[in-house]
């Protein structure tokens, strides 16, 4: 775009309004993806002019006929070009995502945080969790920014969370966040392929958003996805291989009434296969169904003891 185009974009759009319309047609004629954060070209233009501005991202109809500054214009006119030139996620582009109204840091040394975990400890894994205050251990497996570890922090008032991840990288990200939150001191980061560095330790409840795309999805990602670090959705050729080992894994690290709950994608069928000596929950949220399941301790180690039994045989 020329020095002349940017100059007639600051004189003649002036509203909010006038700056969301321009956002759509750009981005519906970039044909660009969307995902992280948002669902339409719609949300994607607000959720960048009310970043820009600083504004909640959740109240567009108070600001739309609000009038813009020159350097306001110029910043929200630099994303919108960004965010077409480069194709990368808007998270990045503003270092800021949500999840429940809470924000937290990224960039692109962790996925943009999007887990239905996050609005499950919200209400929904009340089902299995009956009781937030008796829950005094968490781990969060596979932690990146360390959203969910921070959530489960805030919903369980009495717990003390672990939160691993292999990338040293999304590590350093989490440490900002924890921080942001003050929660050093009931948080902790550790490095670590899934339990391997946790030694015995056991916990009331493990939540793990782990890589689970499979190796066809990965190859066809459009340049947003493929903008996230591969670590991240990479789950092996059908992207159950660390949800596998998790299932296997877990009953070591669980206390005796612990729970498991785990995002998978559209891996239920898959799991529900090989795995059919576990009765799996599946948790529902309002934009998901049979994505993320839970277990308990007792569910796996009944498991666990009949596929040994069966292997005797």
């Amino acid at each position: 775009m020329t020095a002349d185009d940017t100059q007639t974009r600051l004189s003649d759009l002036t509203t909010v309004r006038d700056w969301l319309r321009y956002g759509v047609t750009r981005f519906r004629a970039g044909k660009l993806v969307y995902g992280h954060g948002t669902s339409s070209a719609v949300d994607e233009a607000a959720f960048l002019i009310l970043s820009s501005l600083d504004l909640p991202i959740d109240q567009l109809d108070p600001w739309l006929d609000c009038r813009l500054t020159a350097s306001e214009k110029s910043r929200i006119a630099a994303l919108i070009d960004r965010r077409i030139e480069t194709r990368k996620p808007a998270p990045y582009l503003v270092n800021r995502a949500y999840i429940r109204g809470h924000d937290f840091y990224v960039d692109e040394r962790v996925i943009v945080p999007r887990s239905y975990i996050g609005e499950l400890l919200d209400g929904e894994l009340a089902t299995v969790v009956a009781d937030p205050e008796a829950v005094t251990s968490v781990l969060d497996l596979c932690t990146g920014s360390g959203c969910l570890a921070i959530l489960a922090a805030l919903t369980y008032p009495n717990a003390i969370v672990d939160a691993v991840d292999l990338s040293a990288d999304a590590l350093a990200v989490a440490h900002r966040n924890v921080t942001d939150y003050g929660l050093e001191g009931r948080v902790t980061l550790q490095q670590s392929d899934l339990f391997t560095a946790l030694g015995a330790r056991r916990y009331d409840l493990i939540i793990s958003n782990p890589p689970y795309v499979s190796a066809a999805a990965v190859a066809a990602f459009p340049p947003e996805y493929k903008a996230e670090p591969l670590l991240a959705h990479a789950g092996g050729a059908d992207g159950l291989d660390l949800v596998r080992r998790i299932l296997t894994e877990a009953p070591r690290h669980l206390e005796r009434d612990g729970v498991l709950v785990v995002e998978v994608g559209t891996g239920l069928d898959l799991l529900e296969e090989e795995f059919s000596n576990l009765p799996f929950l599946w948790l529902e949220t309002e934009d998901s169904s049979g994505e993320v399941f839970a277990l308990t301790a007792e569910e796996l180690q009944a498991a666990s003891r009949t596929e040994g039994s069966r292997r005797k045989r």
